[in-house]
């Protein structure tokens, strides 16, 4: 097995990645290769972890535990609403169907955009970038905040990416896209036209259309922080009874998958 191009990541994890993408690809089940991985097919970024995160439907997760755990894998399904895990040592596969804040959800628009690509010396599919920027804009803890990648994301891609579909996306939570569009003007001023004009007007006239309205009935209350941070907003729910935005009907969350995704917190910060 020619692992030469995996330079900066053990052997055995290089052959244990090798291994869970064959087991899934013999199965049938439909998988597309996302996280690190993911990022250096479109940035050239290497970064090397203990896990292979892989996108598929909700539907195919069951499927998926069952062939690796025939394979010898240990499994769980760590968070009902966005993640399930085959562990073998200290290494990990994450099968992901949505984000952890329950909006982007794995739909078959993940497998008709996605991107041929090679990894450990194999062709794989790779998520779209459309989708992987829509996952990750949503990432804003305190311990982790994917802003970076994104910025080299659309640094990667801007000019030729479907920004019809990655505005639809994020529909009426367009200010999220939005705030990333102006940080990448800030940090690549010389590159900020690769996002195209249309977009940037585009966004900016929905921003001074909503400004000039009056409070918008039924969401004086809402909190939407817990979409960018499980921890960090909590006092607003909690304490100053914000309404949480996971619990509105577009977002894939209950409140037990709630409370056991916000439990689960300070035993996440211990392993690490």
């Amino acid at each position: 097995m020619d692992l030469s191009h995996t330079r900066g990541l053990d052997r055995d994890t290089a052959e244990f990645y090798v291994r869970a993408l064959d087991t899934l690809e013999r199965s049938g089940v439909p998988f597309l290769l996302g996280g690190a991985y993911a990022l250096t097919q479109y940035t050239g970024i290497a970064r090397h972890t203990k896990d292979l995160d892989v996108f598929m439907r909700r539907e195919d997760v069951e499927v998926a535990l069952a062939v690796l755990e025939a394979s010898g894998l240990e499994t769980e399904r760590s968070f009902p609403h966005w993640l399930a895990k085959a562990r073998w040592g200290d290494r990990y596969v994450d099968l992901i169907y949505a984000s952890g804040n329950g909006v982007a959800v794995v739909d078959d628009e993940w497998f008709i955009h996605a991107v041929e690509g090679v990894s450990f010396g194999r062709s794989v599919r790779v998520i779209p970038p459309e989708e992987m920027i829509w996952s990750k804009a949503w990432v804003q803890e305190r311990e982790r905040y994917d802003g970076a990648d994104v910025m080299h994301l659309l640094r990667a891609t801007a000019p030729r990416l479907d920004w019809e579909r990655l505005l639809r996306r994020f529909g009426d939570r367009w200010r999220v896209l939005f705030s990333y569009v102006v940080l990448f003007g800030f940090v690549y001023p010389g590159l900020r036209h690769h996002v195209p004009d249309w977009v940037t007007q585009g966004l900016l006239a929905r921003f001074q259309a909503e400004q000039a309205l009056p409070e918008r009935n039924g969401d004086e209350g809402l909190c939407r922080g817990t979409l960018l941070s499980r921890e960090q907003y909590c006092v607003d729910v909690r304490e100053w009874g914000h309404e949480d935005a996971r619990l509105r009907p577009d977002c894939a969350m209950t409140a037990d998958d709630i409370r056991i995704w916000t439990d689960a917190i300070g035993g996440e910060r211990k392993a690490s």
